[in-house]
Order: structure tokens, then sequence, then C-alpha cells
């Protein structure tokens, strides 16, 4: 049987992506491939992170408890732990609505084919995460207008490399894309500003709506 790290679940409201603003259980896993710099789960990377080892059935027998329809797995990266499409293929069985948040590395080929299909919110790692050369943008070719693309931006120069990653593959016909800021790096008006100016329609500024209800560094929200 398998057993998934699992550094803490819960229900909150979902601060980003296409279900922002709709609650939500959230099952967060351990471990990370990469290392961005400005990462707000590192807590959850950490070699000596405190985790909890649940099966599959454990953990949709825990989803069906809340009563919430909304799962959202995250991390980390989720899609780092071994036999994660079964997990998401006994949680779509039961019911509920699932969404991986994925840091853009880690391949979607196998997890887009499990039925019923999970939606996928990716990140497109920019340069000032240091992490850029590991994005795999043959995954753009697995989304839908159901997923979205999240452009975590610190500054300028995150802003104009994002415009150029949206043309250069057309995401804005493929999926949903977003610009969310590094919290405390850079002014949403000055994302705004951008967008206006370079005419970026089909583009949506979305704020981390858990770093305004609560303080931002709580966990458990």
């Amino acid at each position: 049987m398998s057993r998934f790290k699992v550094a803490e679940k819960f229900v909150s409201i979902n601060g980003e992506g296409p279900r922002a603003g709709e609650i939500a259980v959230f099952l967060r896993f351990c471990g990370c491939n990469l290392n961005c710099g400005y990462c707000d789960t590192r807590w959850a990377n950490t070699a000596d992170v405190k985790y909890e080892l649940a099966s599959a059935e454990e953990l949709v027998a825990y989803v069906k408890s809340t009563g919430v329809k909304n799962v959202t797995l995250t991390g980390g990266e989720p899609l780092l732990q071994a036999n994660i499409a079964y997990l998401i293929e006994l949680l779509g069985a039961s019911g509920a609505e699932v969404e991986i948040e994925t840091n853009g590395s880690v391949p979607l080929k196998n997890i887009v084919s499990v039925s019923p299909r999970p939606a996928v919110t990716a990140d497109y790692k920019l340069p000032s995460s240091g992490m850029e050369k590991y994005m795999l943008t043959e995954n753009f070719s697995c989304l839908t207008l159901r997923d979205a693309v999240k452009f975590v931006v610190g500054d300028m120069c995150d802003l104009a490399r994002a415009e150029e990653i949206i043309n250069l593959y057309g995401l804005k016909e493929k999926c949903r894309v977003y610009f969310s800021p590094v919290f405390g790096k850079i002014k949403p008006e000055e994302i705004t500003e951008f967008m206006k100016e370079r005419k970026l329609n089909g583009v949506r500024l979305q704020l981390q709506l858990h770093k305004i209800i609560w303080e931002p560094d709580m966990r458990g929200v």
C-alpha cells in the first residue's frame, strides 16, 4: 500500500488559482526538487520536517469527513509523491474536484491522463526564482482551458520574461494565465501598469488571498 508524506491537511479558502475564493481541502506533501528564492513553504521541504504517513484511502476518508468538494494537492511538489496518480484517481472517484498545484518542473503527461482528469495550476518559474532552467515547457501542450499557468513575479524583469513566454507558447489560447506578485517584493500596481502598457488581454493579476486574510506566514490556512 502506498503511503504519502503529508506535512499538513486542513480546510481553508483557496487563496489563488482558478478556484480562488472557494473553500477547499488542502493536502500539503513534503519535499520539493526546486529551491526558489522566494519560497513560502520551505519548512515543508526540510529534512527534519514532521509529517504524517497516510494511505490514499485514509486521505480520501479525511476529505470525505470535511464535507468539502474542492481538493487542492500542494507542497512542496506533490507530483514527486510515488503513486500520486492513484490518489488523484481515488479522490476523483469519490466525487472530489481535484486541483494540482505543481512547480512546472515535473512532467504532467501521466497526471492529465487520470480519469476523472484533475485541474492543473502549473507555475512557470521566472528569473528571480533562480529556477527557470528547470521549467518543462513541453508541459504546456498538456494544458486545457480549465488549467492555469501562474507566473510568480518578483520584479520588472520577471514581467518582461513572463510576457515573452506567454506569447512564445500561445498560453492565453491554451489555458488561464495569472500574474502573482512575490509578497513584499513588487507592488500590485506595478504589475497592473505593466499589463495596461503591454495591453495584456487575457492575463489576470491575482493576489494571494490567504496572505491578506491572515498573517503572511501563518500555516494551516
